[in-house]
């Protein structure tokens, strides 16, 4: 592989933006083709088999557009496909997951705190981030909850508001997170709320979210295998849509410097 081909990302929707905007800002150099499937999101309530099938479709065209690592920064697609997609993508890229890196920081970090996860009803019923915390930790105290509309809620629009703040405080003030210390936020679109749970737990939890954390990831695996651009790359970040959303691109242009450009693909016939 060259160090100049593209970084591929792809998410349910518009959540890997967060990903994607905190990679750009670490690696500037790389170039971006991110593939947001926005006619099927959320992917928290689809089968495991439609995941896995949607998630080689995408991965096939970043295959296709020659990129050298392919992040999956969707933890639904994380949890329920990524060790099929290993063993589709075989040598072709480097496959990277959301969940890896978030375990080994909290593990790290927080060794001996009780830590919250939520995210969508296929990340929880996976138990993929209390399986991999409790492997390395076997003491840790995790609980976790699906918290399946605040995905639909992010890709609305509904933020900073009444609304978001109802369905925030429906999800986190029972007794499940009651003395948590730390909340993982186990979904890529999270972090577009992640100022509105701190404030619902007074700041008083660490909330954790994915997105600088799996930029540096990203970075040491590029490193490693001496994969980073060594050179600005002038060819432009592409993205692309499933189906066309307003919100996609207001949120776009909120995590990227100038209007992003969208262009819709079928992958599905």
């Amino acid at each position: 592989m060259d160090p100049n081909q593209p970084l591929g990302i792809f998410d349910s929707g518009l959540g890997g933006l967060t990903v994607a905007s905190a990679i750009k800002h670490l690696l500037p150099n790389e170039r971006i083709i991110y593939v947001g499937d926005t006619a099927h999101l959320p992917y928290g309530d689809k089968s495991a088999a439609s995941i896995v099938h949607y998630s080689e479709k995408i991965t096939d065209f970043l295959l296709r557009k020659n990129c050298k690592t392919i992040l999956v920064a969707c933890n639904t697609a994380s949890a329920r496909a990524y060790s099929q997609l290993a063993g589709h993508v075989g040598n072709k890229a480097t496959l990277i997951d959301v969940i890896e890196p978030v375990v080994n920081f909290v593990v790290q970090k927080y060794p001996s705190s009780k830590i919250g996860v939520i995210g969508t009803k296929n990340t929880i019923d996976s138990n993929t981030y209390p399986y991999g915390i409790k492997e390395k930790i076997p003491s840790a105290e995790v609980v976790s909850m699906a918290a399946p509309l605040l995905v639909p809620m992010i890709e609305e629009g509904f933020i900073y508001d009444d609304i978001s703040n109802a369905i925030i405080r429906s999800y986190l003030s029972g007794e499940t997170f009651r003395g948590i210390k730390v909340l993982i936020l186990g979904c890529t679109h999270y972090p577009i709320i992640k100022n509105q749970i701190r404030k619902f737990f007074d700041f008083n939890v660490e909330v954790i979210d994915s997105a600088a954390i799996v930029a540096r990831y990203v970075k040491d695996k590029l490193e490693s295998q001496n994969l980073l651009s060594g050179k600005r790359n002038n060819a432009e970040d592409m993205f692309y849509v499933s189906d066309y959303t307003d919100y996609f691109g207001k949120v776009g242009q909120m995590f990227f410097d100038d209007k992003i450009n969208l262009t819709k693909i079928d992958l599905w016939k």
